[in-house]
């Protein structure tokens, strides 16, 4: 499959992408529906059943729209995905923040948040200025944004306050933004196909989310922490990774690597997705809502966007600077 998939030219490579890719969610969600109307005798046993078939429906759903927002910045080009993207981060940032209390004291910092730590953030990668797109949130923001906090005069849970919005724009900003960076990494003997290392990256990342949902409902494993998500086992998680590192194996072709770095690099992204949704998980816990979705959607206004995104907002920095670092570039 390596060696085929290579030998394509790139236009042969989306059409046979398109058709594996479609085909398979196709097949997905007829899966999904056809559990969603099998009957059970006990009422307890069919509402957790119910449950679990909704959240493997709605994890389809995002692969759905995930996939058409590759097509859709395939055919559209880089800045369109900058600004899609873009879009994701403000909504996303929007949807932490309306859930996370400020104050009056934090009005500057949200401003420069919004308007100007965000739009910069791109700039910087469009304009490929990649070691500052690097470290600046992690270094000059973190720095910045207490400061504007300090003169605004208000002591009050000044180190919570700022520590939630920084790390609402660590998750929303910093993280998100990796995934169109990769659109402008210079690969060698890759020949600009890099819309391909986004789809391989998120299609990867969510083949391992859909995995590890779908046994944490079948599959009866000692649950890893409790407090903080009733499903999650270690044992489902990495069967997830597996799969994901099994499936970026076989679409090496696609990558500038070859299959054993491919499952590598698919097995980092994946490990790193699966822990990054229980560390969103355990903020959820902290702000005492069950989900980021539907029941907040109506205050939020992103539809619970944080539910469909927090995997790949961890994993894209480690996937993005990995692939860096490997190729020195």
């Amino acid at each position: 499959m390596y060696h085929y998939i290579k030998d394509l030219t790139p236009f042969q490579q989306v059409g046979v992408l398109f058709i594996i890719v479609f085909g398979l969610l196709l097949v997905g969600s007829i899966w999904a529906f056809v559990l969603s109307i099998r009957e059970h005798d006990d009422p307890e046993e069919a509402l957790r059943w119910r449950e679990g078939v909704n959240e493997i429906s709605t994890m389809l759903r995002i692969s759905w729209v995930m996939m058409l927002g590759f097509w859709v910045c395939w055919i559209s080009g880089k800045g369109v995905a900058l600004t899609l993207f873009g879009l994701l981060s403000f909504l996303g940032l929007r949807e932490f923040l309306t859930l996370s209390p400020t104050r009056r004291g934090d009005h500057r910092s949200l401003v420069l948040a919004f308007f100007v730590v965000l739009p910069a953030q791109y700039w910087l990668i469009a304009s490929e200025h990649f070691d500052m797109f690097a470290v600046f949130v992690p270094v000059y923001v973190f720095l910045a944004l207490p400061l504007a906090s300090a003169l605004a005069n208000d002591p009050t849970r000044f180190l919570e306050r700022n520590a939630k919005l920084q790390w609402g724009i660590m998750v929303c900003i910093y993280g998100m933004s990796h995934v169109p960076a990769l659109l402008l990494l210079k690969f060698p003997g890759y020949d600009n196909k890099n819309a391909f290392m986004v789809f391989f990256f998120v299609l990867v990342v969510q083949t391992s989310m859909i995995t590890q949902h779908y046994l944490n409902r079948k599959v009866a494993k000692p649950i890893a922490a409790p407090a903080i998500s009733t499903s999650f086992n270690w044992y489902s998680m990495w069967m997830g990774v597996l799969a994901g590192s099994i499936v970026g194996g076989l679409l090496a072709g696609i990558t500038p690597w070859v299959p054993g770095t491919a499952f590598a690099f698919s097995f980092i992204a994946c490990t790193a997705g699966a822990m990054g949704h229980l560390v969103m998980k355990a903020l959820k816990r902290d702000r005492g809502i069950p989900s980021w979705g539907p029941k907040v959607a109506s205050v939020t206004g992103a539809g619970g966007l944080l539910n469909r995104v927090d995997a790949l907002c961890f994993a894209a920095p480690v996937f993005f600077h990995s692939a860096k670092w490997y190729f020195d570039i």
